[in-house]
């Protein structure tokens, strides 16, 4: 089972989706680490990437997915996933695949990367990241202005894991 944890930067992905694969026993993946220095360097100066620049990332991404899918390892990724067309390039098996839309209200997430430290991703960004969200239809969508504890609590509730699935 593979449970994709996507939205905006500054909605948690990251802290959500490790606490959720913490939560479930399974494996985290964060899909910035799998950014090329290139397109990390083009972020971090306030440059939004292009479809282009996301093609090899998401050439990666699928990989990394087929590999959990084909050796049963149950994995949670935390990725963007702002067009449709990115997530239909990962969408393999939708039997073991579920989708989680993490969002917020553009104040709220505006603050929280306002007060960021380290990451590549500026919050001047941000504005070009919502004109390019496409929302899923056929996610879980879930509001993250809450605590990060009531937000995976909220997923765990929502998700259908089925029996295999362990909540520590």
């Amino acid at each position: 089972m593979v449970v994709i944890v996507m939205g905006v930067s500054g909605t948690g992905k990251s802290t959500v989706g490790r606490a959720l694969a913490d939560r479930l026993g399974w494996t985290f993946e964060d899909a910035d680490d799998l950014h090329s220095v290139e397109n990390r360097r083009k972020m971090a100066s306030g440059t939004p990437l292009t479809d282009a620049d996301r093609q090899p990332w998401l050439v990666l991404l699928r990989a990394r997915l087929e590999k959990a899918l084909a050796h049963d390892e149950p994995l949670v990724l935390a990725f963007s996933a702002l067009k449709r067309g990115y997530r239909e390039q990962l969408m393999m098996d939708a039997a073991r695949e579920r989708w989680v839309y993490l969002h917020a209200p553009a104040e709220v997430i505006q603050a929280r990367l306002q007060h960021r430290v380290g990451h590549f991703m500026p919050a001047a960004l941000l504005a070009s990241q919502l004109a390019a969200m496409e929302p899923p239809e056929d996610a879980l969508s879930v509001d993250v202005t809450p605590p990060p504890d009531v937000v995976v609590e909220r997923i765990l509730d929502g998700l259908d894991l089925g029996p295999d699935a362990k909540r520590e």
